[in-house]
């Protein structure tokens, strides 16, 4: 090597590294299905999408407040426990997009195995199976007629002014 270009390789060998993303830990405030937030910061689940607070899902014909349940459900589930958030990015809004555990036990999965989110394809293929169970199973929004909240989310925006 040229002795000219050491010092360069010298200075690349001492060049900050990105920072991991840090795991975030607390008691959480359930936002939504598929939103939590800890110590005032946003964190959206990674690779699921739950129905919106306002989603309606029809069981027997009767209106159901799908995503309303599924919030329920959500801080059922983790209760008065602490929740620990493995960051995975940012997501447009920049919110912390994580995979969540409470007791070591995947939040995100058990959401969509319960029947309560959807894997979000657009995103991840992480959570494939567990919707396929729940489907099987017919589990929480399966036992309904329902509009992915992708879809519901698409309608609501195109019937603002």
């Amino acid at each position: 090597m040229p002795h000219r270009l050491i010092p360069f390789a010298l200075a690349l060998l001492f060049l900050p590294l990105p920072l991991a993303w840090a795991d975030i830990t607390g008691h959480p405030r359930v936002i939504d299905g598929d939103t939590l937030e800890i110590d005032g910061q946003r964190i959206r689940l990674h690779g699921i999408d739950a129905p919106e607070g306002r989603q309606p899902c029809y069981r027997d014909g009767k209106p159901w407040r799908c995503g309303e349940g599924a919030a329920n459900a959500l801080a059922g589930k983790i209760d008065r426990r602490p929740v620990t958030c493995q960051e995975r990015g940012r997501d447009r809004y920049g919110r912390t997009v994580a995979v969540c555990y409470a007791d070591g036990e995947d939040l995100n999965a058990w959401m969509v195995a319960q029947g309560l989110a959807l894997a979000y394809r657009r995103y991840s293929l992480d959570y494939v199976d567990q919707e396929a169970g729940a489907r099987a199973a017919r589990r929480g929004v399966w036992t309904t007629t329902f509009e992915r909240p992708w879809e519901w989310r698409r309608q609501q925006r195109k019937r603002q002014p």
